[in-house]
This record gives C-alpha cells, sequence and structure tokens, in this order.
C-alpha cells in the first residue's frame, strides 16, 4: 500500500509528519510512504531518526497553503505547494491508495473535489471526525465542515456513507444513526430536519435512532450523527474545547490548596488515564468520505502521535475496500 504523507501545513509541521509516517511504515510492513514538501527538512528529521530510505519516497514541494489563502486561488497558483503536489500524485499515480493531511481545511476539500472526484453516486463529500463516548466507544460526526449548507437527501448519504465507513473500518455491526436537532420528537426542527428525519425513517440500510440533541453526544447512545457542517463543526470545536477547559480548570482546582495537591497525588493514574480519553489527538483525524480515493484530513495541531493515527484510519479504510461499498450503498438507498 501507498499513502501520501502533506508534510507541510500543520502547526507542528514538518516534524509531526515525518516523524508520523516513521512510524507507520515502522508498523506497517506492506506500507511504503510519499512524503510532499521541503526536501533538506525532509531528508534532515529521517536522518535524525536514523531512518533510511527504504519504502520511503520524498517529492519536493517548498511552498505552503495557509488558512489565510482562498482555497480556488491556492489550487489555482500554488502548485508547488505540498498539499497541490500531494493531489496530483493520488490522482495521476494508480498505485497511490490515500493521502494524509494536516494543511488547510478549505483547499484540501476544494483540490480533491477538483481532481479526485467523487465516488459513482454521491452527491457531496463528507467529513468524519470521531469523538470518545461514555461508554468506551466512539460517535462519528458527518459532516463537520465540508458542506454548511445541506439538503435532506444530502444528510441520507452522510448516514449511509458514515455507516458504511464506522461498519467495516470499526467493526460497528448496525450503527445508530441520530440526526442533529433541537430536540427528540420527531416533529422538532425545521423543514430541512424534518424531511431529513422521514427520509431516514424510511432508508432500509440504515438503522436510525431518531433525533439527538447536541449534549447526548458523548452518551454512548449513538454510534452516528448527521448534521450540516456549519452545526456539526460547532459541535466537534465545543466537546474539544469543552474538554480542554474542565482538564485545565481541575488543574487550577488541585494547585489552589494542599489538601487538594495531597488528593490528587494519590489520583494521579486515573488524571491521566482520563487526561488522554479526552484528548483528540488519540482518535485520529477527519475522514474524507464519498471520494474515489481515501483522503484523512488531521487537526491542525497535530503531533507525531496523532498523525500516525490519520495514517492507520487511511491505511483500515483502504484495506476495507470502502469505497466499493459505499458506491453500492449509495445506489441501494437512495430515493428514486
Amino acid at each position: 500500500m501507498k499513502i501520501i504523507i502533506d508534510c507541510l501545513g500543520g502547526d507542528n509541521s514538518p516534524d509531526a509528519n515525518v516523524e508520523g509516517a516513521i512510524l507507520a511504515i515502522r508498523k506497517h510492513q506492506d506500507l511504503s510512504v510519499v512524503l510532499t514538501g521541503d526536501e533538506n527538512k525532509i531528508k534532515e528529521i529521517l536522518n535524525k531518526r536514523n531512518q533510511g530510505m527504504d519504502r520511503i519516497e520524498i517529492v519536493h514541494a517548498p511552498d505552503v497553503i495557509t488558512g489565510e489563502d482562498k482555497p480556488t486561488e491556492a489550487v489555482r497558483f500554488k502548485k508547488d505547494s505540498s498539499m497541490i503536489r500531494a493531489i496530483k500524485i493520488l490522482r495521476e499515480d494508480d498505485s497511490a491508495d490515500a493521502l494524509v493531511s494536516n494543511g488547510a481545511t478549505g483547499a484540501l476539500v476544494a483540490s480533491t473535489v477538483l481532481r479526485i472526484g467523487r465516488v459513482e453516486g454521491v452527491r457531496r463529500p463528507v467529513f468524519c471526525p470521531l469523538v470518545p463516548n461514555m461508554k468506551g466507544g466512539v460517535v462519528g460526526i458527518c459532516d463537520s465542515g465540508a458542506n454548511p449548507t445541506v439538503t435532506a437527501e444530502m444528510l441520507l448519504q452522510f448516514a449511509v456513507m458514515g455507516s458504511k465507513y464506522l461498519e467495516n473500518v470499526y467493526k460497528i455491526k448496525n450503527p445508530r444513526v441520530g440526526l442533529l436537532n433541537i430536540g427528540t420528537e420527531s416533529e422538532k426542527g425545521d423543514d430541512l430536519r424534518r424531511e431529513a428525519y422521514k427520509l431516514l425513517s424510511e432508508a432500509k440500510g440504515i438503522n436510525f435512532a431518531g433525533n439527538m440533541e447536541a449534549r447526548e453526544l458523548l452518551s454512548g447512545d449513538f454510534d452516528l450523527v448527521v448534521c450540516d457542517g456549519f452545526s456539526g463543526n460547532v459541535l466537534v470545536k465545543s466537546v474539544e474545547g469543552t474538554a480542554l477547559m474542565l482538564l485545565k480548570k481541575l488543574k487550577e482546582d488541585i494547585y489552589s490548596k494542599k489538601k487538594y495537591k495531597f488528593g490528587a497525588f494519590f489520583m494521579r493514574k486515573m488524571f491521566a488515564e482520563e487526561k488522554e480519553f479526552m484528548n483528540y489527538q488519540n482518535y485520529g483525524g477527519s475522514v474524507m468520505l464519498g471520494i474515489e480515493k481515501t483522503i484523512v484530513k488531521g487537526h491542525g495541531s497535530s503531533d507525531r502521535k496523532a498523525v500516525l493515527k490519520c495514517i492507520d484510519q487511511a491505511y483500515r479504510m483502504v484495506k476495507s475496500g470502502l469505497n466499493e461499498k459505499t458506491a453500492k450503498a449509495i445506489k441501494d438507498n437512495m430515493p428514486e
């Protein structure tokens, strides 16, 4: 398997990207990687880690697409950027299976849709990140930013694509799908949500569990929540931000009194476990579903462990034959 790693664009790039790739090829003996970015810096990191060039290819692409760049202009004019060169390889090299990038989301969506193309029958590709739930599992959020405005039919497709992803990559049997809404009753929400509720209820290949309020996201009662990209992005970042602020507040409170510090000493293992549980870096990136080749978008602040998780996601998606199964499921579930 060949996976392309975009080594620029993240807060910790290129070190985190290259080091994550090193960890991945040491973990997966049937994996080779293509690293796009500044060749000299990439080689410097590889040498520092005593990593040879076995199963590693470097493509020099020194330019970077930033969050300030307009996506369509970046795609057109920044042809020597690490992201655009990675997309070009993915499109033209039949042996290239997947791409992992921590770069600008807008440019990644634009370049992927324009130059890679969608799975047959898919109207819009969708981002689907995972967050942990309170029962020890995960819940997918589909969409988390690719499509700020949607139709009811698109929400149905999100449910189909997300369900197939969880079934085939995470082995969640018959995943329970919730529709993000302002209440659990079937008549709640605007016309879009009510129409989507009807389509999801009637879909044969979807285990629709009804409307889901945002506060239920981590309950463990849902495996997938479908929503427009605007709402999903707010939902994901609200959960991440709340977790980080709670940890910060807890730490401040512990150090505020001696007796709290004394008690925390005996609970330090539990605190470490809770910190790991709430660390989004442990759950990989937002996979881009509905694209002909596998795309994983890592968080901009990803460290090498998070990059490894993203590569693992891409590896498992390719191994599962997800795109072919998604195309069939879309065809079987879309209304006439």
